[in-house]
């Protein structure tokens, strides 16, 4: 999995966009629907095809979204399109017509594969359904998931309520989220000094292990934080950056940052965030936001009094 990650050759920019998917040509964006329509025949479902989203004739509606931008970044290019929605649909299929994880498996296999995952709040429902979550940061919400073989499963509060005590709950999914592997670790080092960590992964899970980072850090570093804190970066679901903040090389390492997560975040399927963060005792603070079309550095009162030590300190 590249850490910058490049697309495969697509129809030229200047040609009309797809007006849901922007990364999408209006050719490509029909090819896909048409593609995607074709998947559910194939398993026996009719389904009205939206810009963004398919409906049965049950009333079930299926998110596009996801399964448009793994199309659209798999280096095969368009040719791939057919298995993988077919793939895709297969999955979602089995997950919504087979029997419920929480109905069938045991109360030790559901804590066996239950995870915190940190969202974007806007990918969630509209309803209260996962009201129970924490507000890691502004935009972000936490929320309980199973890891099951062919799907990750997001559990409403109303599913929770026959499984147990919420707050036990998640002190299992953190245990759980502690004893995953480390699949990938790489360093990104610019000419400019600056520097910070990438954590990558296959696993759904990956970014989330913001909420253990200060356990994290030391992991893979050898030694841990201090109270400086770290800035942090989950620009989607499979990669989480960091730079632990020791001293003055904290500034190129948050602008180096900054663009990293901003070209991660756009068109990513499981998109989390654009922005760094400054991680301190396990709080976030939002240190870019959006202008115009892209991002700005933006920082409060604590982190510039910070760096000011830390520029003192290596003057």
């Amino acid at each position: 999995m590249g850490l910058f990650r490049r697309g495969p050759k697509r129809d030229p920019r200047a040609l009309a966009r797809d007006e849901e998917f922007a990364f999408f040509s209006d050719r490509e964006g029909g090819v896909f629907r048409s593609q995607v329509r074709q998947a559910f025949a194939e398993r026996g479902l009719e389904v009205t095809v939206y810009a963004g989203t398919v409906t049965d004739s049950g009333g079930r509606q299926f998110g596009l979204g996801n399964l448009a931008a793994v199309c659209h970044h798999d280096r095969r290019g368009e040719r791939c399109w057919p298995v993988l929605i077919r793939d895709h649909v297969g999955k979602v299929l089995r997950t919504m017509d087979g029997p419920q994880p929480l109905e069938i498996l045991s109360e030790d296999e559901i804590r066996a594969c239950l995870y915190p995952r940190v969202v974007a709040e806007d990918t969630l429902p509209a309803s209260d359904a996962f009201r129970y979550g924490r507000e890691p940061a502004t935009g972000l919400r936490e929320v309980l998931a199973l890891d099951l073989p062919d799907a990750v499963q997001m559990l409403s509060e109303d599913s929770l309520l026959d499984v147990g005590d919420i707050a036990e709950l998640r002190i299992r999914a953190m245990n759980n989220l502690r004893a995953l592997p480390v699949e990938g670790h790489e360093t990104v080092r610019r000419g400019d000094g600056a520097a910070f960590e990438v954590l990558l992964g296959d696993s759904f899970f990956t970014a989330s292990r913001v909420l253990v980072l200060d356990e994290l850090v030391e992991r893979i570093m050898g030694t841990g934080l201090t109270g400086n804190g770290a800035l942090v970066a989950m620009p989607f679901r499979h990669q989480l950056a960091f730079h632990p903040i020791h001293d003055a090389q904290v500034i190129p390492a948050l602008q180096a940052m900054a663009q990293f997560a901003a070209a991660g975040h756009e068109d990513a399927a499981g998109a989390i965030s654009p922005n760094v963060f400054w991680w301190r005792h396990g709080r976030l603070t939002p240190l870019s936001e959006p202008d115009g079309g892209g991002l700005r550095v933006v920082v409060n009162g604590d982190f510039q009094n910070m760096l000011e030590r830390l520029v003192d300190d290596d003057v």
